[in-house]
């Protein structure tokens, strides 16, 4: 069998450096990478995942801990942590945790007992379960957060929500809507929140006033955009336009407004946010907010197996699609 002697023999290295380079350490020249790695290939060399656990004290797992409805939204951040892990040698455990409660904790404590992961990569919203933090922070677990802004060491992507809800607000309010209706994300979605903060400073831009019952809350599903559809939709003056802070409730919209012969765009207006697979495969394709959620995920790893390096800056860009257009005459 070979043995990383043989890698280092070849490429004229010493063991250290080979290791350096399997372990896709940083600060090694793209020609000394090259060599170990041409000789890695000639040789057929697998390193012996036990001995680098043994040696470094790693168990080169990650664990993403996740609690969001929203399957699209936790499927994409999924696929950049697990792509960016198998480029770097390690493994993605996914694990979903309940909401609130010490059943929680009670995971975590098997999870990494029997696992040991090197770290821990949370989403909304239990990148702002305080009590899962200081739970961390007390088992001195790396962790890596997506769009959370409760108090933590943790490292932490911050996302431009409240940018993104203006957009969406200037976008609606650009093609002549006036009677806007929002469906709201569950309170315990921080981040989602500034999305609702950052529509409500767009109508007040265009000289709208905000009609509380023009707020409607969803919990994220495709079952709660229908019901907060048929809420706004029933209302004596209903909107020419839905908001819904996700695509899931925005995709439950679009089935109302079949379902009830409402033609969109051109009775009724809809978007999303996320951008998620299902948003361009709907009738009309939803128009939406997309997050770069693959590279995100890719970020987070990177934060955790390798350190961080600052903390990396992602822009949101608005996808106009056909379930937007101006609101009938």
């Amino acid at each position: 069998m070979t043995s990383i002697h043989d890698v280092a023999a070849l490429a004229k290295v010493s063991i250290k450096t080979v290791s350096r380079v399997v372990n896709k350490a940083p600060n090694v020249s793209d020609a000394l990478r090259d060599r170990v790695q041409a000789a890695i290939a000639q040789l057929g060399y697998r390193p012996n995942q036990s001995a680098r656990r043994l040696a470094g004290g790693r168990s080169f797992m990650i664990a993403f801990l996740y609690n969001n409805p929203a399957p699209g939204y936790v499927s994409r951040i999924q696929m950049g942590a697990a792509w960016r892990c198998r480029d770097l040698g390690y493994h993605l455990v996914v694990e979903p945790l309940s909401p609130g409660g010490e059943e929680r904790f009670d995971v975590l404590d098997r999870l990494v007992a029997a696992l040991r992961p090197d770290g821990v990569l949370l989403v909304p919203p239990l990148a702002d379960d305080q009590a899962l933090l200081d739970k961390l922070t007390q088992m001195q677990l790396p962790c890596a957060r997506i769009a959370g802004s409760a108090p933590s060491p943790s490292f932490t992507i911050s996302t431009p929500e409240q940018a993104a809800g203006r957009m969406v607000a200037d976008h609606l309010t650009g093609l002549g809507h006036r009677r806007i209706g929002v469906i709201t994300p569950p309170p315990s979605h921080h981040a989602a929140l500034r999305r609702v903060d950052g529509f409500r400073e767009g109508l007040e831009a265009a000289g709208i006033a905000a009609e509380e019952a023009l707020f409607v809350p969803g919990r994220f599903d495709f079952a709660s955009g229908i019901a907060a559809g048929e809420t706004l939709l029933a209302l004596p003056d209903p909107p020419s336009a839905i908001f819904a802070t996700n695509d899931d409730m925005a995709l439950g919209v679009l089935t109302l407004a079949h379902r009830i012969g409402l033609r969109v765009p051109e009775d009724l207006s809809v978007t999303g946010f996320d951008d998620t697979s299902a948003s361009l495969t709907s009738w009309p394709p939803l128009t939406t907010v997309r997050q770069p959620l693959e590279d995100m995920g890719r970020a987070v790893i990177d934060a955790l197996a390798q350190g961080a390096q600052g903390t990396p800056e992602f822009t949101f860009t608005l996808i106009e699609r056909g379930s937007s257009g101006p609101p009938a005459a």
